[in-house]
């Protein structure tokens, strides 16, 4: 699994870096979970909360939140 920041415009031309990355686990029997990676978290300014933008929405499985990591 690799992690890595997700930019988004704040619609005044800045780009803010996720503060999280979103991917969606589905176990598998005997085995360790399969996650892909399916959007992003950005905090918002007031540090009341995040918005969250998913590329795709999963039917199974599960999202689980990742701190983001600079790599």
């Amino acid at each position: 699994m690799t992690e890595t920041n997700t930019n988004q415009s704040n619609g005044k031309g800045a780009v803010k870096s996720s503060s999280h990355v979103a991917y969606q686990v589905r176990n598998r029997e005997g085995k360790q979970g399969f996650w892909t990676r399916i959007g992003a978290a950005y905090a918002h300014a007031d540090g009341q909360g995040c918005t969250i933008q998913l590329d795709c929405v999963p039917l199974d499985g599960r999202i689980t939140l990742r701190v983001a990591a600079e790599k």
